[in-house]
C-alpha cells in the first residue's frame, strides 16, 4: 500500500524479509513441537513444568504490546505511531496465545498442589496449609474457578484486541480519520483492566503453585515485564524492518530515543517491584512468608537471583544512561534482545523452583520456548504482513510521514 496521505508514494507494505522469517519460524515451531510431544510422552511432568514457563513468557510478550499500544493512544507521540503496526501484530497473537493455554488446563492436576490428593503433596509446609485451611483455599483455588477465571481473562483481553485492531484497520483506507478519542476512551481503563486482569493471572496460573504463599506485589512484577518485553520485542522488529523501506525511512533517531527512555522505565519498575517484594517479607520475617524466597535463594537457586540482579537490571539501567546509545537502533537492539532472554530467565527463577529444590535445567525449558516461539513468532509476521506498517489514514500518521522525507 502507498501512502497518498502526505503527499509520497512511500510503499507502507511489510517487506518480504517478514514472510522469510515468518516461514522460517514455522518450520522451527513445528519441527521442535514433533520433539516436544514425543519427549512429553516420556516425561509429561517436565513437560508440563516448562510448557507453562514458556507459556508465561510468550504470553506477556502479547499483552505487555496490547499495553504500549494503549500507551502510544493516551499519549500521542511520533515514537509510538512508527511501532503502532509492529506492536499491534504481537497484540493480535492473542488467539494463538488462548489456544495455546487449552495444555495447561490439562496439565492442572498435575502443576498445582490445590488440584492435587492430600497425600501426594510433596512439600510439608505446603501439605500443613492445605491441611489446615484447604477448606478456604478451595472457595477460590479449585478447577471450575480456575476455568471460568481465564475465560474471563480471555475474553475481557480478546474484547481490547477487537476493538483496537477494528479502529486501527479502519484506517488505512480514506478519507483521513481522527479514532484518538475511542481509542483514549478504550485505553485509559483498558491499561487499568489490563494490569488487574494480568494480576489476577499470574496469581491464578503461577502464584498459586505454592498456595501457602501470598504477595500483594506479585502480579504487579508480571505487568512490568510484560511492558518491558512488549517493548522489546517493537524494538528488535523494528531493527530487522530497518534495513528496508519503509521503516528505513520512518524511523528517526528521537522515535529510538524515546523507546530507549521507555525501557530504561521500565526496567527501573521491574526492579522497584522486585525490591520492594523482598524488602517488606524480609523485615515481616514471618516463617509462612520466607519459605518462597528460602527456596529461591538456596540451592543454586541465588546465583540465578543474583545473575538477575546484575544483567536484569544493573548493566541494562547504566547502558541505558547514555544518550547515544539510546538513540541508535543498531546497538539498542541487542540490549531489548538480551532483555528478552532475561525476562525468560526471570520467569524460570520464579516458576522452577516450586518444582526443584536445586538449580536444574531440563529439556522443556529450553526445547518448548523454541516450538511456542518458532509458532508465535510466525503467526506474528503473518498479522505484520497482512496490514501496512502504518496506518496512512489516521490524522497523525502525517507527522512520520512528512518528518520522513525532511
Amino acid at each position: 500500500m502507498s501512502a497518498a496521505h502526505g503527499g509520497t508514494d512511500l510503499d507502507l507494505s511489510a517487506p518480504p524479509v517478514v514472510r522469510i522469517i515468518g516461514r522460517r519460524s514455522l518450520v522451527i515451531g513445528l519441527v521442535a513441537s514433533v520433539i516436544v510431544v514425543a519427549l512429553a510422552i516420556s516425561n509429561p511432568a517436565v513437560f508440563f513444568r516448562g510448557y507453562l514457563l514458556s507459556y508465561m513468557d510468550w504470553l506477556t510478550v502479547c499483552l505487555g504490546a496490547m499495553a504500549i499500544l494503549m500507551i502510544r493512544h493516551l499519549t500521542g507521540g511520533g515514537w509510538g505511531m512508527v511501532i503502532r503496526r509492529v506492536l499491534g501484530a504481537a497484540m493480535r497473537t492473542l488467539p494463538l496465545m488462548a489456544l495455546l493455554f487449552l495444555p495447561i488446563l490439562l496439565a492442572v492436576p498435575r502443576l498445582y498442589p490445590w488440584a492435587m490428593p492430600l497425600a501426594s503433596v510433596t512439600e510439608e509446609h505446603v501439605r500443613r496449609h492445605l491441611g489446615e485451611h484447604g477448606f478456604i483455599t478451595a472457595d477460590y483455588l479449585n478447577y471450575r474457578g480456575f476455568v471460568i477465571r481465564a475465560v474471563v481473562y480471555f475474553v475481557i483481553w480478546y474484547v481490547m484486541v477487537f476493538l483496537l485492531s477494528k479502529w486501527s484497520s479502519q484506517q488505512n483506507q480514506p478519507p483521513v480519520r481522527d479514532h484518538s478519542t475511542r481509542f483514549k476512551a478504550l485505553s485509559g481503563p483498558g491499561l487499568i483492566i489490563l494490569a488487574f486482569t494480568l494480576s489476577f493471572a499470574a496469581i491464578d496460573w503461577v502464584m498459586s503453585l505454592d498456595p501457602s504463599w501470598i504477595s500483594t506485589i506479585y502480579g504487579l512484577l508480571f505487568v512490568a515485564g510484560a511492558l518491558l518485553t512488549g517493548l522489546c520485542i517493537a524494538v528488535v522488529f523494528e531493527r530487522i524492518l530497518f534495513h528496508y523501506k519503509p521503516m528505513s525511512v520512518l524511523l528517526r533517531p528521537n522515535f529510538v530515543h524515546d523507546h530507549g527512555n521507555f525501557m530504561l522505565t521500565f526496567i527501573m519498575l521491574w526492579a522497584y517491584f522486585a525490591f520492594s517484594q523482598l524488602l517488606i517479607i524480609w523485615s515481616g520475617n514471618l516463617p509462612e512468608e520466607i519459605s518462597w524466597y528460602y527456596r529461591r535463594l538456596n540451592g543454586g537457586w541465588g546465583a540465578v537471583g543474583l545473575f538477575l540482579a546484575i544483567f536484569h537490571f544493573a548493566v541494562p539501567f547504566a547502558m541505558l544512561l547514555s544518550r547515544p546509545f539510546k538513540r541508535d537502533i543498531t546497538r539498542l537492539v541487542w540490549l531489548a534482545a538480551w532483555l528478552l532472554c532475561m525476562h525468560y530467565v526471570d520467569l524460570f527463577w520464579i516458576i522452577e523452583p516450586s518444582f526443584s529444590r536445586t538449580l536444574t535445567v531440563t529439556w522443556a525449558d529450553i526445547l518448548v520456548p523454541i516450538a511456542m516461539g518458532g509458532l508465535w513468532l510466525a503467526y506474528y509476521c503473518r498479522n505484520l504482513n497482512s496490514l501496512p506498517l502504518l496506518p496512512v489514514y489516521d490524522v497523525y500518521a502525517k507527522e512520520v510521514l512528512d518528518s520522513g522525507h525532511e
